[in-house]
């Protein structure tokens, strides 16, 4: 539990500095450019101090070298993985969106042609690489590895994905320039946390997020890096993030409820699609661990 309860204390902690650092940070920002705003500012405080605490973090732990971040593989095995995991990412994930167009859950935008749907597409492609390089580079690499390490698969698997799922509902909250004031930073924060406060709203999304952690989890298991997770998870992203851009739900679509309100496109019926694929996997003997040796030939 001490890998876990490290991650923990970094994410918590780097968010409480955060906040009560804000105030002088945003004195300072505003002598040097004043258009900036409070919430980028804290954001961006946030995101040196997580950094900042992830590298102790992992020192501490003992976390080196390609093997512990999940890049162990060659180069050749790696991109042929990933590349595999994409393709599966896109074909499991695009029946979703062909499901809620046939369901009358989405409709085009009308301002939508053939160019800027290659737009959105094209978009779509570079936003799903980054997001699934730098999240499973954290959560089915350096996180995993370190619970794996010390407490077993279980609560790997487990404790990344509910992290992986929690860390995204982290509400955008913002606070005027002419309201900021000492206690800003922390009255930003429990804005952030205020989907922890009224679950159920984004219970569908949160459910399906945990789902998807756990088959990400369970494939890095599989494979013994994070090549196929990254290309499974830049594959769904890529698809969501094209959908959401060129579609908009139809709330007056009997099925609307199965859309999700946290992102316009994970909800039940997501969630259901990832708890079969996660079943058929199973009963296939797919997510069973493999031949981590033969994997890297």
């Amino acid at each position: 539990m001490r890998a876990l309860a490290a991650f923990l204390a970094v994410i918590l902690g780097s968010l409480i500095v955060a906040a009560l650092l804000a105030w002088p940070a945003w004195l300072a920002s505003q002598a040097l450019d004043p258009s900036l705003q409070f919430h980028r500012i804290v954001g961006r405080l946030w995101q040196l101090l997580l950094l900042a605490g992830l590298l102790l973090a992992l020192r501490r732990l003992g976390i080196r070298g390609r093997d512990d971040w999940g890049y162990g593989l060659p180069r050749p095995v790696f991109l042929r993985q990933a590349g595999l995991g994409f393709v599966v990412g896109v074909a499991t994930m695009l029946p979703m969106t062909l499901a809620m167009a046939a369901l009358g859950i989405l409709r085009l935008r009308p301002e939508f042609g053939v160019a800027a749907l290659a737009e959105a597409v094209a978009a779509g492609l570079a936003a799903g690489l980054g997001v699934a390089v730098l999240e499973e580079t954290f959560f089915r690499g350096v996180m995993y590895r370190a619970i794996e390490r010390e407490s077993g698969f279980a609560l790997a698997a487990c404790g990344t994905s509910l992290v992986y799922a929690a860390i995204h509902f982290l509400a955008h909250s913002k606070v005027p320039a002419g309201d900021v004031a000492v206690d800003s930073g922390l009255r930003l924060l429990v804005g952030s946390l205020e989907n922890f406060a009224h679950p159920l709203p984004v219970l569908d999304s949160f459910l399906t997020l945990l789902l998807v952690g756990l088959l990400l989890a369970f494939v890095r298991r599989r494979t013994g890096a994070i090549a196929a997770p990254i290309g499974l998870h830049m594959g769904w992203v890529a698809v969501m993030k094209a959908t959401i851009v060129t579609t908009r739900v139809n709330e007056e679509a009997a099925a609307s409820f199965l859309v999700g309100s946290f992102d316009g496109y994970t909800g039940w019926l997501v969630a259901a699609w990832s708890g079969i694929l996660f079943g058929v996997a199973w009963a296939r003997g797919w997510l069973a661990p493999g031949n981590k040796r033969g994997s890297n030939k």
